[in-house]
């Protein structure tokens, strides 16, 4: 069974069990997550720039994090 199948029947079980305040705070997350999408906040020229990093790291270029925070973390 795929993994995203082993979540889904395990989250549906679960759910199935939840009480009351637990199927609230679930709800609450799952109305959180389609409300707001920051995507849609950001000025075009910060789309732009995130897209053309996705562009570079697709293309093998670009430095890992840990690369970059250790000149950070001097």
């Amino acid at each position: 069974m795929a993994t995203t199948e082993i979540l889904r029947k395990k989250v549906k079980e679960y759910v199935d069990k939840a009480d009351e305040k637990t199927l609230r705070m679930i709800h609450a997350i799952f109305e959180i997550e389609g409300a707001y999408d920051l995507w849609d906040d950001l000025p075009e020229h910060v789309k732009v720039d995130v897209d053309e990093a996705f562009k570079q790291s697709a293309k093998g270029e670009g430095k890992p994090h840990k690369e970059v925070m250790k000149k950070y973390r001097q």
